[in-house]
């Protein structure tokens, strides 16, 4: 009867399990702990005395190189090493007339020593030479892993003589694949089967990493307990992490039954400090393996591991090479491109491509612009405000985004896998590429979802099955290699580089544009304040010689008029060339408008102009505003004048002012019946002397409109204008509700 309980408590009992210190051996071997100084013998396995043909008085402690199965050479040669700095010692020695394989090394609790009867392979261990080197060369030119693994499991199989070898490599979860398998067809195969993490817990695989080869010549041995229990040289339990006969979980043993296998070797393929997988070896009988050939596969093991390591790594070099290509044209493309989100797009393929993804997205600035296959706009935002959330500093890589954002799940046909790179400290400002869902089965050699259980007593059981269990798996996009993610890596390196070149270069654009503009303003208010008195002069003269010649013919009167005007419109035109490059000059003295009164001064002034017109005025509400009184009186001055110049032949002339409320600002219009103009040419009617009609036909210096816009601009307000020929134009210009800075409650 089984208790059912949650996989995480059942790993926290795999967890707790004394594998290091199980306190006994495996019995085809014997184990002797000696103290380091004088070799006295401190602790012994049970069966020490009869394989080794000793009787053991531990009360004593005995010294080793006394004890009688102990010839004279071994107790030197082991004397010698124990001297010396060594960390382990393995001899094929005859002891009292017997073959032994002695191995040794050193823990902090002693020497342990470890005796295995040696088999006929044990004393040939020259003959395993030229196998190992014809391995070495047929596999220097195999293509790939996949070939590689294929050749080490058929290479160990026939060194060792086991029923079937697999190699088995773990994923970023833990979870193993045999990606290779030789057999003879006693046991079944797992080739492409997956076994889950649980199988092999977290300290197994520290264990793994520690001691690279394990030896189990049974599933159904009786351990052999150490003698005493405790270690007397600190009395705790001996670590026999590196023990060779080390006794294994009796879940594991379990485990091996469940299968099918009476015996195993396992060899740890290492690459670094990372445990890549394992060299699975497995037997329907019990059997052991010599010494002398294990200490071959261990071997094997570790030039398995190098091969791998290089092949892995010239193929990512190749893929990063490939992908850094892509990086450096769609690098000097952004260069030349008016904005590199611009760039990004116009060169799609390239942007996705250094990745090896489907679709692309950037969020840079309130834009959003995407490439390839991507979630809706809306959608993009919201996964940008989730990294932003999370403050990545380099990148985000994830080929299963519903694992981490609980909306992820609603992306998954387009955006399973995403890999994301910020562009930005402040905003969440992303580059981000996505990879479509990819739907497939996985075959696991046996459910992984009931591996583990408790009996009624409480003890822990491995699974029973391993028959094949086909699970279809969703949400999941291809994973991203490294070499995509250094990719993404380096290219955010670049967009920001180029961001910055690109800030650094309108600053300084900026700075000249400001250095010339007041250049230009002190030029201007230069030469109109020099021209001011000339042109008056020209003027006064023109008058006082008309006074003074009344004789003069018609045609010269008409001559001096003429002067007259021409000096007096460029006296006007002078003026008001300095109030515009004055007004980029002065600061403003804001306070509260009310524009109702501003529009009726400006209404009197100009019906005292105009005389007797027919002007019919429409003023609207007029709410107030914040700003510069005097300036803003001047702008809405010359809109309404502007409105009674061009409505001249109107009968009668319409003019409506009125303003409206927006969150932030008011906006204010001004329009009228008048001849209007042609809105292709809207974009003239702001600059200095720009007209659209005759200067003959309507007065005017040109720069009423540029010097509204002015003061609108140091406002922080837009001023806007439509219209059609011979219906009439509408002006509209907007300025601040409150004071910049003050909370709307003080408005």
């Amino acid at each position: 009867m089984s208790e059912t309980m949650a996989p995480a408590d059942l790993l926290d009992i795999c967890a707790q399990e004394p594998i290091r210190i199980p306190g006994g051996i495996q019995p085809h071997g014997a184990l002797l702990v000696l103290r380091p100084g004088d070799l006295r013998v401190l602790q012994a396995s049970a069966n020490a005395a009869s394989l080794l043909g000793i009787d053991l008085e531990l009360e004593q402690a005995p010294v080793l190189t006394d004890l009688a199965f102990v010839d004279s050479p071994f107790g030197t040669d082991i004397a010698a090493w124990a001297a010396g700095e060594e960390p382990l010692y393995f001899k094929v020695q005859p002891l009292d007339g017997r073959l032994f394989s002695v191995s040794a090394h050193r823990t902090a609790q002693g020497l342990i020593l470890e005796f295995e009867p040696a088999l006929d392979s044990d004393a040939s261990g020259p003959t395993l030479y030229p196998a190992l080197r014809e391995f070495l060369e047929r596999t220097e030119t195999l293509p790939g892993v996949p070939a590689l693994a294929e050749a080490v499991a058929g290479q160990v199989r026939r060194l060792t003589g086991f029923n079937r070898v697999l190699i088995y490599q773990f994923d970023p979860d833990w979870n193993g694949m045999v990606i290779a398998e030789d057999g003879d067809g006693t046991l079944p195969s797992y080739l492409d089967l997956r076994f889950p993490a649980s199988d092999i817990p977290a300290q197994a695989r520290e264990l793994y990493l520690l001691n690279r080869l394990r030896m189990i010549a049974s599933a159904d041995y009786v351990p052999v307990p150490l003698v005493p229990a405790l270690c007397p040289s600190d009395g705790a339990p001996l670590d026999m992490s590196l023990a060779v006969l080390r006794s294994v979980s009796p879940v594991h043993l379990e485990y091996m039954r469940n299968m099918g296998t009476a015996a195993s070797m396992s060899i740890s393929i290492v690459i670094g400090e990372r445990l890549w997988g394992l060299i699975s070896c497995h037997h329907a009988q019990e059997m052991t393996v010599g010494a002398q050939v294990r200490a071959a596969c261990d071997f094997l093991g570790r030039i398995v591991a190098q091969q791998i390591d290089a092949r892995e790594r010239s193929a990512e070099m190749d893929e990063r090479l490939r992908l850094h290509h892509l990086e450096t044209e769609l690098v000097a493309h952004l260069a030349r491109a008016a904005t590199f989100q611009s760039g990004l797009v116009e060169r799609a393929p390239q942007w996705m491509g250094i990745t090896n993804a489907r679709g692309a997205a950037v969020l840079s600035e309130g834009v959003v612009l995407t490439a390839g296959i991507t979630p809706p706009v809306d959608k993009v935002i919201e996964l940008a405000e989730w990294l932003k959330s999370r403050k990545i500093e380099q990148t985000f890589a994830t080929d299963c985004l519903s694992e981490h954002w609980d909306r992820g799940a609603d992306l998954a046909e387009v955006a399973s896998g995403i890999l994301a790179v910020p562009i930005s400290r402040l905003h969440a400002s992303f580059i981000i590429w996505f990879r479509p869902e990819i739907v497939r089965t996985v075959t696991w050699g046996g459910d992984p979802r009931g591996d583990k259980a408790l009996d009624a007593q409480g003890r822990l059981h491995p699974r029973r099955s391993f028959e094949s269990w086909k699970q279809l798996v969703h949400n999941r996009s291809t994973p991203w290699r490294e070499a995509e993610i250094l990719s993404a890596a380096d290219f955010r390196t670049a967009v920001i580089n180029f961001v910055l070149q690109r800030a650094e270069e309108r600053a300084q654009l900026s700075d000249e544009l400001q250095r010339s503009n007041k250049e230009l303003e002190a030029f201007s208010y230069s030469i109109s304040h020099d021209l001011r008195a000339p042109f008056r002069h020209i003027a006064g003269y023109a008058q006082l010689l008309a006074e003074e010649e009344p004789n003069l013919k018609p045609l010269s009167h008409h001559y001096l008029d003429g002067i007259t005007h021409a000096a007096l419109s460029a006296g006007q035109l002078v003026d008001d060339l300095l109030r515009f490059s004055q007004l980029g000059r002065a600061s403003l003295k804001t306070s509260r408008i009310d524009m109702a009164k501003v529009v009726e001064e400006v209404r009197h002034s100009l019906d005292t102009a105009e005389g007797e017109r027919a002007i019919v005025w429409e003023i609207g509400e007029m709410p107030t505003c914040w700003g510069d009184p005097s300036l803003v009186r001047q702008a809405l001055f010359n809109l309404v004048e502007n409105a009674l110049k061009y409505t001249r032949g109107r009968d009668p002339a319409r003019i409506c002012v009125f303003g409206a409320e927006r969150d932030e600002d008011i906006v204010y219009t001004v329009a009228d019946n008048g001849i209007g103009f042609d809105m292709a040419y809207a974009g003239k009617l702001f600059q200095v002397f720009q007209r659209l009609h005759r200067p003959e036909d309507f007065e005017g210096t040109g720069i009423g409109l540029a010097l509204t816009k002015r003061i609108v601009d140091r406002h922080g307000g837009t001023v806007q204008a439509s219209g059609a020929v011979q219906q009439g134009a509408t002006f509209t210009f907007s300025l601040p509700k409150r004071e910049k800075g003050k909370p709307r409650g003080n408005a």
